[in-house]
């Protein structure tokens, strides 16, 4: 059994699962953004998203649906009501390690700087907190100002570049925020 993220103004929930998974709460809501676990109902959505915010190194299908079930990976989502998808976060954890990664942040085009972001980053660093890790670390592309803005203003520090990191060849900015 696992439970929906709470936010500030929606109660706990039990939702039946086929894997335990761990209880994640998240942070109070920014806007109205509110940040739950993703489910497997949330697919399709996730699918559109990743083709409305990517054009090169999507994930697929098959990869969510690994995701949404797996214990090394938390699919976040950010909605304004259940219905209204707003982004979504992947979260990739190693065993054995304090050291958690954000694998994939997307949101809507039309929720771009309404806090949505921010609110997906602080439900994550969250979770990873949750799960013991000691810190969170994101890849974002070289020429990617607005992320690189957001994740500075809220405590990311740049601590490495990768070369031909995307499949267009474009290199990636590391970025790592020490939990505390």
């Amino acid at each position: 059994m696992s439970t929906i993220i709470p936010t500030a103004r929606t109660p706990t929930r039990i939702v039946a699962r086929r894997k335990p998974q761990h209880t994640v709460q998240a942070p109070a809501q920014h806007d109205g953004v509110r940040v739950r676990r993703g489910e497997n109902t949330d697919l399709n959505e996730l699918v559109m998203l990743e083709e409305r915010t990517f054009d090169s190194d999507r994930l697929s299908r098959a990869q969510y649906r690994r995701h949404l079930d797996s214990d090394s990976a938390q699919v976040l989502v950010a909605s304004a009501s259940h219905n209204h998808f707003l982004g979504a976060v992947v979260l990739f954890f190693r065993k054995h390690s304090n050291l958690a990664r954000v694998y994939s942040l997307a949101t809507q085009p039309q929720a771009r700087g309404r806090g949505v972001g921010t609110a997906l980053l602080e439900a994550a660093e969250h979770a990873a907190r949750r799960r013991g890790c000691r810190a969170l670390r994101l890849e974002v592309q070289v020429g990617n100002a607005r992320a690189i803005r957001l994740y500075e203003h809220i405590g990311y520090v740049r601590i490495g570049r990768y070369e031909h990191f995307y499949q267009g060849g474009a290199d990636a900015w590391r970025y790592e925020k020490v939990l505390g």
